[in-house]
């Protein structure tokens, strides 16, 4: 019983030390202020670093009298930053800080600090004193978190500017052709319409064509049509005759010349033609014309109507109807353009014979910049070539000459999407990533969401930048960073498809992440390839507890 009064009498003996807490006594009781920092770990996000401090003052511990300094400092290798310091008051103390009750009372402040390079390997601590009167007490230094997590800065944040395409064509497809002229309602193939301008000039193209190693005919027709006027049935079996007779003259004009057998068809009247003719002529109603064939799909109303207007069917009758009474000879022709070796030859020896697409296209064949630059002004040059343009603002960017890329986007087009892209990957270059987010929203294209995801990365706009990276062709890197950002892990580890150092780098993260102590060694043996990996690692808090 005496034992047991002993140990009460103790306690209160406490507790009045505690009630009545001196200046001093509060530095020798600072333990038992309950200190939490939200995050444990730091996490760097957007070049800044957030975190929550809640702090517990227990009951009977604030003297009512003092006030309390707080300031938040972040020591890192080769140097530290300390926040403004916050300060707190006694009940009795008439100043303007924050009061903290003698009866306990939870603090939360918001802690910020503008991440700088060395930072990875740091912790976080809380330098307090209290203040009483003229007297100064320092209160034991508390560290509340260790480490820095700096894993978004693997983004890669170069920008996506995709060359515009060239139109080259390997091969060239087209045709040349010859018409047989008929006689109204006659199929019969007159003796000088072979000997006529458009046979002849038709069999003069065979033989260059048969001269030429590049060219090839590949397959030759026959078309044959009658004029839509009279009745349709007639002018269809019309057609059929014509079809042929023309087949027998084809035999007997390509004699001596190579040709391959046509295929024949018949089309009956030729209201295409008729349509197209119309349109490229000077007649004066042609715009009722072209109306009335708008209007009527019925060959015999059409025609019916077009009668009606009995001058205008007149004028028809003398400048449009003659050139439908025909059968063309059409050679399908294939030309096989420069190969790839020779536009590499051309572009060193005969620069005078590449066009437009030809010069865009042997730019994308050399490896060096500055031949792709040259090539790129040779296309501006001549040719005033807005995409020769746009792809050396491209080749600018990507070799950090931004003051030039953005001189040459100024001359394009400002609605391209593709030109809106680019400049914002200007934005992205220069920090401004709010500019630069809105140029890749509005831009839309592949790369542009490319770089949406990259700009959502920098921000710390996980969740999206995941999901905007999730389908995005070419973006292995940086759809794996996000997914881990998310602690996405297993999607993290079904998107990897390209195996560079960074994204081993990458897969060495997941492994920590999963606890998987091989995977890490494995994937970081890999990454270590890289200098600038191996140094980054040594102070990754990715991987604390690990060794390699």
């Amino acid at each position: 019983m005496k034992k047991t009064f002993k140990q009460l009498a103790a306690a209160a003996l406490a507790l009045a030390a505690v009630a009545c807490a001196s200046p001093e006594k509060m530095a020798q009781l600072a333990q038992n202020v309950q200190v939490e920092c939200q995050p444990a770990v730091l996490e760097a996000v957007g070049g800044s670093i957030d975190a929550t401090v809640v702090v517990n003052y227990p009951k009977d511990y604030f003297n009512p009298k003092v006030i309390v300094e707080v300031t938040p400092v972040l020591v890192y290798e080769g140097g530290q930053a300390a926040m403004k310091p916050f300060k707190y008051q006694g009940e009795k103390v008439k100043d303007n800080y924050k009061v903290v009750s003698a009866g306990g009372q939870k603090v939360v402040e918001k802690l910020h600090f503008d991440y700088v390079e060395g930072m990875e390997k740091c912790y976080l601590e809380l330098r307090g004193k209290v203040l009483a009167g003229t007297k100064t007490i320092n209160l034991p230094t508390r560290k509340v978190a260790d480490g820095l997590n700096t894993t978004y800065m693997l983004v890669k944040k170069a920008g996506n500017v995709t060359p515009k395409a060239d139109n080259y064509q390997e091969v060239i497809s087209s045709t040349t052709e010859g018409q047989i002229k008929y006689l109204v309602n006659s199929s019969e193939v007159r003796g000088t319409e072979l000997k006529g301008d458009s046979v002849r000039e038709f069999l003069a193209s065979l033989d260059r064509i048969a001269k030429d190693e590049r060219s090839n005919v590949v397959s030759t027709e026959i078309v044959a049509y009658a004029s839509p006027e009279g009745a349709v049935d007639k002018n269809e079996k019309l057609s059929d005759n014509r079809s042929a007779s023309a087949s027998k003259a084809w035999n007997k004009v390509t004699k001596g010349h190579e040709a391959a057998d046509p295929t024949v068809r018949s089309v009956g009247e030729d209201w295409e033609g008729f349509q197209q003719l119309v349109s490229q002529s000077n007649l004066e109603d042609k715009d009722l014309i072209l109306r009335v064939l708008s209007m009527y799909s019925d060959p015999a109303v059409r025609e019916n109507e077009i009668r009606n207007m009995s001058q205008v069917y007149t004028a028809l009758k003398g400048e449009v109807l003659p050139e439908l009474r025909r059968a063309r000879l059409i050679a399908n022709v294939e030309y096989k353009n420069y190969t790839n070796e020779e536009l590499l030859d051309l572009i060193e020896n005969n620069q005078g014979l590449l066009d437009e697409e030809a010069l865009l296209r042997v730019a994308s064949l050399v490896k060096k910049p500055e031949q792709k630059e040259e090539i790129y002004k040779k296309a501006i040059d001549r040719f005033g070539s807005a995409r020769g343009l746009f792809n050396l603002a491209a080749l600018y960017l990507g070799q950090g000459k931004d003051a030039k890329a953005e001189a040459g986007l100024a001359e394009l087009n400002a609605n391209d999407p593709d030109v809106v892209n680019a400049k914002g990957v200007l934005a992205l270059h220069k920090g401004d990533y709010a500019a630069a987010e809105n140029a890749f929203r509005k831009a839309g294209t592949e790369d542009a969401k490319a770089n949406l995801g990259t700009v959502l990365i920098l921000t710390g706009q996980y969740d999206e930048a995941a999901q905007v990276l999730k389908d995005v062709k070419g973006c292995c890197h940086n759809s794996v960073l996000a997914y881990i950002l998310t602690d996405q892990l297993d999607k993290a580890s079904a998107r990897v498809s390209c195996g560079d150092l960074k994204v081993q780098y990458l897969k060495a993260i997941i492994a920590a992440r999963q606890g998987n102590a091989e995977g890490v060694k494995t994937n970081l043996e890999k990454a270590f390839k890289s200098q600038a990996l191996k140094e980054r690692a040594a102070n990754d808090i990715e991987f604390a507890g690990y060794t390699f």
